[in-house]
């Protein structure tokens, strides 16, 4: 029989012995960890085709460690021993797995081939609105919305609407730009740019196909390419389409990938960049090809003379918008002298740079204004001669126009613009200006006040007062 003293004994040079048996382990052996740092040579995995489907790798880490991170190379990330990626697209991507040991972490890089496009995988809406779905084995065609106005824009790259010009219906038809048809197939998402035989080109970029440099817009002799491709993208929110070696889409600016704006399966709006002019975003208007639009007979407004009337306090009583320019009510009347006194007045400020080219004052009324009964706008104006008149005009221009033709309602306007004479700078007056000549005019609905001129980048700053149109 032990004695109580030998069992004591005994315990500790068990214990003792399994701690050095312990102390004399690599952690490697007991938890599958690193204890030095370990290097990129140590970080292995591989990369298996599932049975089902060549387009979706199983990776799995053969490293020590007890992390494990993944970077696919397309985007998405994972974490694990195992992971597994998709990629729809075919194309080399470049797979980083990192380790993490006690010792540091390590990383190592191989590449994935995907030998072919598998379009079932493409999920967003827009690949099946742009092209009808795999089902559709001819893809989807679309056109020019050339009858709608504004179907080719231009406005500020600062901007999301063609601020600077919207074409009118048929206003290109001689251009070779209606009969363009582009197919987007999900079939190998195969592009197809069918323009009978000439191309609509921007005059700044028109010698990336060909085209002659200066002069209009022209019309180029050109050969599309037929190894194209498309893709849907999104990037910070905005989804784009790219198209592949250099393609574009009917209208040529230098450039391949477009914003879409809007998107159904009949209808689409897109805007992309200007590879000449940078501070220049251009728009297209496209339908499918055969598509009728519904015909909505505008709602007519009821005719009614004006009563507006604004002093420019800091209380609304014509509720002005400002385009493109800056304005501001209730302002402090820098020169209370002459004709005006007033406490307060409108600041009018035209902008400088492009944004500014054809800036203004509007307001559009839930009537039409009949001119036979009111005809006449009254303005007073301080057109400061601390202006540079060189560059920005001494003009004040009152503009009617019909809202209904959007961006278009310049083309049917009618204007009123006064040259102010250097004798009258830098002092208020009084300015009339008289429809009376258009009074049989029924469609005018919108008044847009304008100063310092347009179609120039130069600045200027104006003060207006007391506005009547009764």
């Amino acid at each position: 029989m032990k004695t109580l003293k030998s069992t004591i004994k005994t315990s500790i040079w068990v214990s003792l012995g399994l701690m050095l048996t312990l102390g004399s382990c690599k952690k490697s052996e007991i938890g599958g960890e690193i204890g030095a740092t370990p290097t990129s040579a140590q970080v292995q995995f591989t990369a298996t085709p599932t049975s089902t489907n060549a387009n979706i790798i199983q990776f799995t880490n053969t490293s020590p460690g007890f992390k494990a991170i993944w970077d696919f190379g397309n985007g998405a990330t994972a974490e694990g021993s195992t992971a597994q990626a998709s990629y729809p697209l075919a194309g080399t991507y470049t797979v980083k797995l990192t380790i993490v040991t006690d010792g540091g972490y390590a990383s190592s890089t191989k590449t994935v081939t995907i030998a072919t496009t598998n379009p079932a995988m493409l999920t967003d809406p827009a690949f099946n609105l742009l092209s009808g779905g795999l089902t559709n084995a001819t893809g989807k065609t679309w056109v020019i919305d050339q009858t709608q106005v504004g179907h080719l824009g231009v406005g500020p790259i600062g901007s999301q609407f063609p601020d600077w010009y919207q074409a009118g219906p048929n206003e290109k038809a001689t251009d070779g730009f209606y009969d363009d048809e582009m197919t987007f197939n999900m079939n190998a998402l195969k592009y197809t740019y069918a323009n009978n035989g000439n191309t609509f080109a921007n005059a700044s970029n028109a010698a990336g196909i060909g085209g002659p440099t200066g002069g209009g817009d022209p019309s180029v002799a050109y050969t599309p390419a037929t190894n194209l491709t498309w893709l849907v993208t999104e990037n910070n929110g905005a989804k784009y389409i790219t198209i592949s070696n250099n393609g574009f889409i009917a209208y040529y600016l230098g450039v391949s990938q477009y914003q879409i704006l809007s998107l159904t399966a009949d209808e689409m709006w897109l805007r992309c960049l200007d590879k000449a002019n940078a501070g220049n975003a251009w728009y297209l208007k496209l339908i499918r090809k055969g598509y009728v639009r519904p015909v909505v007979p505008p709602v007519q407004k009821p005719m009614q003379a004006a009563n507006l009337t604004d002093a420019f306090t800091a209380t609304n009583s014509v509720a002005w918008g400002a385009e493109n320019m800056d304005f501001s009510r209730g302002y402090t009347n820098p020169f209370r002298i002459g004709m005006n006194t007033s406490t307060t007045v409108g600041y009018y400020e035209k902008r400088s740079g492009n944004d500014g080219q054809y800036g203004n004052m509007n307001i559009t009324m839930p009537y039409r204004f009949d001119l036979t009964a009111k005809n006449k706008i009254r303005l007073k104006v301080f057109i400061s001669g601390a202006n540079d008149f060189t560059k920005v005009e001494p003009k004040v221009a009152i503009k009617l126009q019909n809202s209904l033709l959007g961006g278009n309602a310049w083309q049917t306007q009618i204007e009123i613009a006064k040259v102010i004479a250097v004798s009258e700078q830098n002092k208020w007056i009084q300015l009339e200006f008289d429809f009376s000549a258009s009074a049989a005019q029924t469609l005018y609905d919108k008044i847009v006040i304008q100063l310092g001129g347009e179609g120039h980048p130069h600045p200027g700053i104006f003060y207006i007062d007391d506005f009547e149109f009764n």
